[in-house]
């Protein structure tokens, strides 16, 4: 919490207002800090539920961006992984070779 706490009035229906005040007194607690509480815990999950519509969106432009990639340029066939480890290879030999001749 910033340190500043404002005083607010709210108004809540019998049953909510019991559930409430039983709870807080459960934990030894003041009715408005378990109010607080859940206040956070709410706030906090939109922040995450923000945070993940965001990068749905961002996965969606992707999603997007290779598919106009796929139309102006086709889509690679081979396994580019794989040849450049084949390639990897060949440079390997070709360098223990060379370090087998000078020995």
């Amino acid at each position: 919490m910033d340190g500043g706490l404002y005083r607010t009035q709210l108004l809540l229906e019998k049953k909510q207002h019991a559930v409430l005040a039983a709870l807080a007194q459960q934990e030894n607690r003041s009715l408005s800090d378990k109010v607080r509480e859940i206040i956070n815990r709410y706030l906090a999950e939109q922040d995450a539920d923000a945070q993940l519509g965001g990068e749905l969106n961002a996965l969606g432009n992707l999603t997007r961006i290779r598919e106009q990639t796929a139309l102006v340029y086709g889509v690679y066939a081979g396994d580019p992984i794989a040849e450049t480890r084949a390639e990897r290879e060949v440079e390997n030999d070709a360098v223990q070779g060379q370090v087998g001749a000078r020995q």
